[in-house]
């Protein structure tokens, strides 16, 4: 029994104890949150209590051929203003107001509202300014803004959507995903529940970290050579389109289409009468004159008769329709190469009559015309151009309008380029490409996007003849405000073709010069094309020499 009274108690003892060891250990943890890691929860809680405003969403670049940029160019100040600290200091807010230009009653007014930052953007003299002022409140940083008022081939590149920046149009959109870093940074306010600033946190600056590669777009296109382009245009005031092709290998190295946008107020011309919005180097025109390329390709490729003495009176009949030639009284006699230089109406007129309809459309598509480029294929939108189907009923009369470039025949800037450019490598058709790869930050190709597929379509023969007429079309013909014979000269065709639209009472008549440089082992091919221009030697042959000769000189 003895025995019995001594083990209930020493079961009361270790229970006992036993409670006062946990009880202790809730002691000792609760001592630890609340008194070691106390500042640490608080903070760690506090997070919930984030106030954020985005900065900036990390983006790939897209580069030129050469690895020059043409985004993240331009460094932006943002100046940051942290109400919880100027919250009735009006001194402040007035130095404050003064150098940014701002209204102070606004101001004031936000500071008093509000507590997350205030993100003002300005320059590197404000910067200075207010940073020598040394008010505690006020800080700046820097960055780079995607796109400014000097950005180049807008395009091309597209635009970013105004609130999440991801891509809204152009490459930028085709390559969102690949461009795309899924982070962003911010500046941000961490506070109490009581909307006090957090000792040792308050206002910060936080970036998330990267996930997964950095990813860059390189194109085709040479920074250096779209600049030229662009600033020609700009000083001519073109309303039109320019595109620049290396003639081996199918790059295009430039295009623009003029008048352009800010692709930071895309929101301004979405009504706007300019449609500044609008692509026209990969738009469908009438081609004009630039088509009599196609017919003697055709005449040459299948050996027709060419008549050596063919003499033009200033028209021609066709059943009971009669055709002008551009100059009126004629040009007299002509063989194939005169009349080429002088863009002679009735002599091709006659010429595609007698190559055929179906024939000379044939010849048409193999130079690509009627279909896309495949810059489709890498994201820039294009349109396909028109030609007449071949199976259709056909009159004379209509073969005589396809045979100058008239009725159903459109073109875009980008396949005229490249239609010389084929005549300039010795009739080798190449795939057109504007992107070349997708790449990361050491410049490792990732994807190849280029296209490296070439196809013969005229004998070397063939295109040597056009080349040589070409080049007469400059020295002697009608094409003579593109000659650049102290810069290695060039060979090119006019074109002015009229749309059966009206302005102002007059016909619209769009104005084209195509060409290549130099003359000798060409390099480029250019495609000028001139809205309402009315006649190509006037409008679009200067354009075409002063950026042929602008590349030569800088040596690119």
């Amino acid at each position: 029994m003895e025995r019995g009274f001594f083990m209930r108690n020493n079961r009361k003892m270790f229970l006992f104890l036993g409670i006062c060891l946990i009880f202790f250990a809730l002691l000792l943890r609760l001592f630890y949150i609340q008194v070691i890691d106390g500042s640490r929860l608080s903070k760690a809680a506090s997070a919930q209590r984030i106030t954020n405003s985005i900065i900036q969403i990390p983006r790939g670049r897209i580069i030129d051929k050469n690895g020059i940029s043409f985004t993240n160019r331009k460094k932006k100040v943002l100046i940051i203003i942290k109400p919880l600290y100027l919250n009735g200091n009006e001194e402040d807010i007035k130095k404050i107001c003064g150098i940014l230009g701002e209204d102070f009653n606004t101001t004031r007014r936000l500071i008093e509202i509000k507590k997350e930052p205030i993100v003002i953007q300005a320059d590197e003299e404000k910067k200075k300014k207010i940073l020598d002022e040394k008010i505690n409140g006020v800080s700046a940083i820097n960055y780079l803004e995607r796109y400014d008022e000097e950005s180049l081939a807008k395009h091309i590149l597209g635009y970013l959507n105004s609130i999440d920046k991801t891509g809204q149009s152009g490459l930028e959109k085709f390559y969102e995903s690949a461009l795309k870093f899924d982070c962003k940074n911010t500046v941000g306010v961490i506070t109490d529940a009581r909307n006090n600033l957090l000792e040792g946190l308050g206002y910060r600056i936080m970036a998330d970290p990267y996930k997964g590669k950095k990813l860059n777009l390189k194109l085709t296109l040479d920074y250096h050579i779209q600049k030229i382009v662009e600033e020609v245009m700009e000083k001519n005031s073109v309303k039109g389109a320019v595109v620049v092709e290396d003639v081996y290998t199918g790059d295009i190295v430039a295009i623009a289409s003029k008048p352009d946008y800010d692709q930071n107020s895309v929101g301004e011309y979405l009504n706007s009468p300019g449609k500044e919005l609008f692509n026209k180097a990969t738009a469908a025109y009438n081609m004009g004159s630039i088509f009599k390329i196609i017919d003697t390709a055709k005449a040459l490729e299948t050996e027709l008769y060419l008549n050596p003495h063919y003499f033009c009176p200033g028209f021609i009949r066709i059943g009971n329709k009669t055709f002008k030639c551009h100059k009126q009284g004629g040009h007299g006699w002509v063989d194939l190469k005169r009349a080429f230089a002088l863009s002679c109406n009735t002599y091709f007129i006659d010429l595609g009559i007698r190559a055929g309809h179906s024939g000379i459309i044939d010849m048409a598509k193999k130079f690509g015309l009627g279909e896309i480029t495949g810059v489709k294929e890498q994201g820039v939108s294009e349109a396909t151009g028109r030609l007449p189907e071949t199976d259709t009923s056909f009159t004379r009369g209509d073969t005589a309008n396809i045979s100058i470039g008239q009725g159903e025949v459109m073109v875009t800037p980008l396949q005229v380029v490249d239609l010389i450019a084929t005549v300039a490598n010795g009739g080798i058709k190449n795939r057109i490409n504007i992107v070349d790869s997708v790449i990361d930050d050491d410049g490792n190709k990732v994807r190849e996007v280029r296209n490296t597929r070439g196809t013969r379509i005229i004998s070397k023969e063939t295109s040597d003849a056009i080349k040589e007429m070409m080049i007469e079309v400059v020295l002697s013909g009608t094409g003579s405000k593109a000659n650049m014979e102290d810069y290695g000269g060039a060979g090119g065709k006019t074109g002015s073709a009229e749309t059966g639209q009206l302005l102002d009472g007059e016909k619209v008549i769009q104005a084209w010069f195509a060409g290549f440089f130099p003359k000798v082992n060409p390099k480029y091919s250019i495609a000028v094309f001139v809205e309402n221009g009315r006649m190509g030697n006037e409008a679009a042959a200067p354009i075409f020499r002063e950026i042929a000769v602008e590349i030569v000189k800088k040596g690119y």
